[in-house]
């Protein structure tokens, strides 16, 4: 009898278990819809990791969310890196030599481009642009020569910098200003204008520009030579320059902080300096006596070099997909405005210099000379050793231009630099 009872008693607790069981399972069921549903859709939004220096202005920001607004399948976060360009150059490398898809898309400084590209960590994306009808022609034509990396495309601009001219309008006559930002002239030219008006406006030096043994060097070899197709000329001319009368004497140590402090103060008839000058002279800053109105700005003969940041993806991405439609979003038309509107920095995509709203938000792409040197910008060599190759300009270029001695070893030790 025990027996039986203890066999029935068992079936009782095996059924209520069931039963509770199957309850249960009816609840979770109903509770379980919603999660897999989420997990789900949580499965269909990709996030892609952007690696950007800090932005002080929305731009950024704001530009990430309407991209991720835009569609439903990627999901960009940003990863702010630091400000100090060394500093996050190393981390990048650090991160992309060890084979890592910790950033998907990556801003880099233009001099980092070749580096990357050379070591094989960055994805080409040349067949991508022509299925997306993109054409070399429609960005910043320097911003696109840093990119280029044995004849394949590795980036797209973010936002370009360029190298400029400016020139005294109060003191230029009518027709030599509208020589200047034409862009139809030489640096011998310009040298027979900084010789024909040293001297008015109270002004004691005719042209400025970065001399010292330094990046600066770099770029401005860079603007002399034509993108060092001419080593030779670029380099006498340099030499002819440092040697005139109307040049400061110690114009071989010169770098970007004197050359703005004796144009602002009105020293100067001309400087080659970057856009920041600019800012510098609307915003009247500390010891600053020329006014808005009193200059100019005009492409530099050659062209200016290409600075600034440029958009690329790491070839390690498992979503090498969706970081080309981000890459393609920032540095498109909409992309481009937003960050030319909201943070004031200069368009890489080239049909927004004729755009009014773009135009409004930056004074600077209301003068026909930066518009033109906006259009005409050139790169500096793109080499996976570049700082070797910089160091090598620099050391060669500062060299001769200090002695006038030795030009043939300096225009050979720079040849062979930038042909490695």
């Amino acid at each position: 009898m025990k027996k039986w009872w203890s066999i029935l008693l068992a079936l009782t607790l095996v059924a209520g278990i069931i039963a509770g069981c199957s309850g249960s399972s009816e609840t979770t069921g109903k509770e379980n819809t919603g999660s897999e549903g989420d997990k789900e859709k949580a499965s269909e939004t990709v996030t892609l990791k952007f690696a950007a220096q800090n932005d002080n202005t929305p731009a950024t920001k704001q530009v990430i969310d309407e991209f991720n607004k835009s569609q439903d399948k990627y999901k960009v976060e940003w990863v702010e890196m630091t400000n100090n360009s060394g500093q996050m150059h190393d981390q990048l490398l650090t991160s992309l030599s060890s084979g890592s898809d910790e950033y998907d898309i990556l801003s880099l400084d233009v001099v980092w481009a070749g580096e990357f590209a050379g070591a094989g960590y960055l994805e080409p994306i040349d067949a991508r642009m022509k299925d997306a009808g993109l054409n070399k022609e429609d960005f910043n034509s320097g911003s696109m020569a840093s990119g280029n990396y044995k004849g394949k495309q590795y980036t797209l601009p973010f936002f370009p910098d360029l190298g400029l001219l400016y020139y005294r309008k109060d003191i230029v006559s009518p027709e030599d200003a509208a020589k200047l930002d034409s862009g139809k002239y030489t640096y011998a030219d310009l040298g027979a204008m900084a010789e024909k008006y040293t001297g008015q406006g109270g002004t004691k030096f005719g042209f400025l520009y970065q001399s010292n043994q330094y990046e600066g060097l770099t770029v401005n070899v860079t603007e002399f030579t034509k993108s060092f197709s001419d080593v030779k000329g670029g380099l006498e001319q340099m030499y002819a320059f440092t040697k005139a009368a109307w040049a400061p004497k110690d114009l071989l140590n010169f770098e970007e902080g004197e050359t703005h402090t004796n144009f602002e103060q009105g020293n100067a008839v001309f400087a080659r300096n970057w856009p920041y000058q600019f800012g510098r002279i609307k915003g009247a800053e500390d010891g600053v006596t020329v006014k808005v109105d009193q200059v100019g700005i005009a492409p530099l003969p050659n062209g200016g070099s290409v600075g600034g940041w440029l958009l690329s993806i790491n070839k390690n991405s498992k979503n090498v997909d969706g970081a080309w439609e981000f890459v393609k979003f920032v540095a498109g038309k909409d992309g481009q405005k937003t960050m030319s509107t909201v943070g004031g920095y200069l368009p890489g995509f080239n049909a927004l210099l004729e755009d009014q709203e773009v135009i409004k938000a930056n004074d600077m792409l209301s003068y026909e000379g930066f518009k033109n040197a906006l259009g005409n910008t050139i790169a500096r060599p793109v080499s996976p050793e570049y700082s070797k190759v910089s160091d090598t300009i620099q050391v060669n270029g500062h060299k001769y231009l200090s002695s006038g001695q030795g030009l043939d070893e300096a225009v050979k030790a720079i040849e062979d630099a930038i042909k490695e």
